[in-house]
């Protein structure tokens, strides 16, 4: 029996077709939402407009705010500013998973409910409840803030994720397909196959990489194309919602472990690496935890699909220069200052995750 499991399963409401953004307004009602504010970015808030026509015909007052582009706590505190200065009571975000991200924390240290509209399919941070924390400059804070408020609703319209851009689409599925790579050996643990939650899951991870493997050379194909195919929705549908029902249900065992660790890191101790989106490098750190896990057979198996999605295999392709030294040190003691390395069941210490680190480089690029 575990007790230290908690169990968060998403967003109060959920819908995801074509039209489905006309039920907000039946849903602040339900919340007795008068006075809103919208936060939002640029370019996706011109893209949104068209298919939030509440916003017209809406009987309350309506604030609105760009955020900086950075899911920071700086950026967190002008939210929470604008609540109390102008008595909101509820925030939608309009946006990606920065956006999605930005609101959820903002509305925990606000204390007020808000709901989203994923403009896009590149991670899971719209079902999320915790937010991966940046400095206004783009450099990883290392961290994420978790919370207990899920959002009062998700919803959005293929119609509108279908016009984003293809490499953020791309980094997603690499951020989802990291679910079944980093749990895998932790759930499959005997202490945990009788764990109801952790085997639902698990069944998430497998049913979100064998789609994704499956299908997403098509769906990728399809969004290039403007497509609303099957594979495009399922998909895509993965990505922002079922992906982060892993986390959801099975906690600190199924959230992520090395990939994102070393995600985080590099965001620490690498400025260099922020020109890649969270995906990309995320898709770096599936590699790097079987190269710790020593499954080179897996990474084999991976190669084909990370070259036909451009997703980059070593640090020599993000052109990180590793060398021996403080910097590769401190990224190594952070990553092994994580819980989450350690639920990994092997031993795991800074001799092994540095190895990892060169034998993974010398692997890919011999």
């Amino acid at each position: 029996m575990l007790t230290d499991l908690q169990v968060k399963m998403g967003p109060s409401f959920y819908q995801y077709h074509i039209g489905a953004l006309q039920i907000i307004p039946k849903l602040l009602k339900e919340y007795h939402a008068e006075n809103i504010l919208i936060v939002h970015g640029t370019i996706s808030w011109e893209k949104a407009k068209p298919f939030l026509s509440f916003i017209d015909n809406f009987e309350g007052d309506i604030t609105y705010h760009q955020y900086t582009g950075e899911c920071s706590y700086y950026g967190a505190g002008l939210i929470k500013d604008i609540v109390e200065n102008q008595a909101i009571d509820f925030i939608i975000g309009v946006g990606g998973g920065k956006l999605t991200d930005l609101v959820g924390y903002a509305a925990h240290i606000a204390n007020v409910p808000f709901g989203v509209v994923p403009t896009l399919a590149s991670n899971c941070a719209p079902w999320t409840p915790l937010s991966v924390m940046y400095k206004e400059s783009g450099e990883s804070e290392g961290k994420s803030e978790h919370f207990l408020r899920q959002a009062a609703f998700l919803i959005t319209d293929p119609e509108l994720v279908i016009d984003s851009p293809v490499e953020y689409f791309v980094a997603g599925l690499a951020d989802t397909i990291a679910k079944w790579y980093e749990s895998d050996a932790i759930l499959k643990q005997d202490n945990l196959q009788k764990e109801n939650y952790l085997q639902l899951a698990q069944h998430i991870t497998v049913l979100s990489k064998d789609q994704i493997l499956n299908d997403a050379a098509k769906a990728i194909e399809d969004m290039k194309k403007q497509v609303i195919s099957d594979e495009f929705y399922r998909l895509s549908e993965i990505v922002f919602a079922i992906a982060g029902m892993v986390g959801g249900l099975g906690g600190k065992y199924s959230r992520n472990a090395a990939a994102h660790a070393m995600h985080d890191g590099l965001g620490k101790y690498y400025p260099a690496v922020k020109k890649y989106l969270h995906g990309e490098i995320v898709a770096y750190g599936i590699l790097y935890q079987m190269a710790i896990e020593k499954r080179w057979a897996d990474i084999d198996e991976l190669l084909p699909l990370y070259n036909e999605l451009k997703l980059p295999k070593s640090l020599k392709e993000m052109h990180i220069e590793i060398e021996e030294g403080e910097l590769l040190d401190n990224l190594v003691e952070f990553i092994d200052s994580k819980e989450k390395v350690h639920l990994i069941p092997l031993e795991i210490n800074q001799s092994v995750l540095k190895s990892a680190i060169l034998e993974l480089e010398n692997y890919i690029n011999k």
